[in-house]
């Protein structure tokens, strides 16, 4: 008896952690909505905002219908990522290596720190590239493994856009600040340009990624709930099949073009000849612009698929996830028109300037960012909208510039984890809604925002300040 006592008693960190996340998943499975209805409400509280700050009735309805076509092109590119992410992955070549890495883990804490590990490391390099690889690796690591909770290996794979993206390659704010060709006048004439070197290139900057790694990678396993809790993929409803399929024999003499690699051949060296000269002409970040790296998949996946017919299988696989982007995407551009117009993002980035200090501006901004990106869901776009008087405010307080891009680098990207706006691919891929898998996202939220603002406060004091130097 008194064994049994003591047994019971001595519960491991990991079980309560276990516990917490399946409570949370629970209740966010019960209680949150849709991702199209959360875009629906996002678009009200900005509305009723800017009406509560004086906007006019009509010219805010106005600002919405003109801004919901504000990200038709990036809708387009975030949509063409999805695709062409996908017909890669899904290629015989690399789905065969996805599925020899889904071998690995060996029980269902494993497989969600494994694939939240992956899902990390490759949005360094991509995040676009981390969002598809992570999602399908996802789904071949849960069905492998007995005792894969599916909600908790989904949120894993969404860990790259929800951490450490933003201070890796695909940068979008680092990337615009240091290429001068893309960095619009009015951030240059107050900051100049922002060399790499001075932004990813930062030991803080690589700090606060590999803390944030380990850290991520700690709660993937101890959260995740043990085989008597867990719910694979036939629990949630997905029926698994594999992503790549046989193609069939051809059947008739005009369906030759589809089954031979002629033109894919054809089409690919035309798209090779012209990527190499943009690399010659531009530098090799260059590629990392978004319609090169979508042009680049693009003949990549046509490549590896060899043959047209199979590529045109893979892209018809790729369509169901897109959906959700297509519609949600103008709504979110309504609400920056909204936001920007109405002077509502201006007028919080003032207020929380007017209260800080060269120690903790970088909290501030980074709490700001965070905020507000939960109704403006771009990185890119956000920060041109930041940028002037972000930078503007830290010349006045003699803080590091690019110890400010990386702050907002490190602190945007918080909002991802919450916020169904970048879950929708990776959702799609899982045959999921967001609702199942925010859970174990929002515990991974709640100590990632302290930890954060902590990391940004801190090595702000090992920065000093360089004036910078302006065209």
């Amino acid at each position: 008896m008194h064994k049994e006592r003591s047994h019971t008693q001595q519960k491991p960190v990991s079980s309560t952690l276990a516990s917490v996340g399946l409570r949370l998943s629970d209740w966010f499975e019960r209680w949150f909505p849709d991702a199209f209805a959360l875009a629906l409400a996002a678009v009200a509280v900005v509305f009723v905002a800017a009406l509560a700050k004086g906007s006019p009735f009509v010219q805010t309805a106005q600002w919405f219908g003109a801004g919901f076509w504000d990200l038709v092109a990036f809708t387009m590119q975030m949509s063409m990522i999805v695709v062409t992410g996908y017909a890669v992955a899904t290629s015989p070549p690399v789905y065969a290596v996805i599925r020899k890495l889904a071998a690995f883990p060996r029980n269902g804490r494993t497989a969600a720190a494994y694939v939240g590990l992956f899902s990390m490391l490759a949005s360094l390099v991509s995040w676009s590239f981390s969002l598809i690889f992570s999602g399908l690796l996802a789904r071949e690591v849960t069905h492998r493994v007995r005792g894969a909770d599916y909600r908790a290996v989904g949120a894993a794979a969404y860990l790259g856009v929800g951490s450490v993206w933003a201070l890796g390659l695909s940068s979008s704010a680092a990337l615009i600040m240091a290429a001068p060709a893309s960095l619009p006048d009015a951030i240059e004439k107050i900051s100049g340009v922002i060399p790499l070197s001075q932004t990813l290139g930062l030991w803080q900057s690589m700090l606060i990624a590999a803390s944030l790694i380990l850290v991520s990678m700690a709660l993937c396993y101890y959260s995740a709930p043990g085989d008597a809790e867990a719910r694979g993929m036939k629990e949630m409803g997905v029926e698994y099949k594999p992503a790549t399929q046989t193609l069939e024999t051809r059947q008739t003499p005009g369906e030759w073009l589809e089954y031979s690699p002629f033109l894919t051949i054809v089409v690919c060296t035309m798209g090779f000849l012209y990527l190499i000269r943009e690399v010659a002409t531009s530098g090799p970040s260059v590629i990392l612009e978004l319609n090169h790296y979508v042009f680049l998949f693009l003949i990549v996946g046509m490549l590896l698929h060899w043959r047209p017919r199979s590529f045109v299988q893979a892209i018809l696989g790729a369509v169901a996830p897109v959906g959700g982007i297509l519609i949600q995407y103008p709504l979110y551009a309504g609400i920056v028109r909204m936001m920007t117009e109405s002077g509502i993002a201006t007028q919080l980035a003032h207020f929380f300037v007017a209260v800080s200090s060269v120690h903790t501006y970088p909290v501030m901004i980074g709490i700001y960012s965070a905020f507000l990106g939960l109704f403006i869901p771009s990185a890119g776009g956000k920060w041109l909208i930041e940028a002037p008087y972000m930078l503007e405010a830290a010349k006045t307080l003699n803080v590091h510039l690019g110890w400010v891009v990386q702050t907002y680098n490190a602190t945007e990207a918080l909002a991802n984890l919450i916020h169904p706006f970048w879950m929708l691919p990776l959702v799609g891929i899982l045959g999921l809604k967001a609702r199942d898998i925010v859970g174990y996202s929002m515990l991974q939220f709640v100590v990632h925002v302290p930890l954060v603002l902590f990391l940004v406060w801190a090595l702000n004091y090992t920065l000093q300040y360089v004036p910078p130097v302006l065209p």
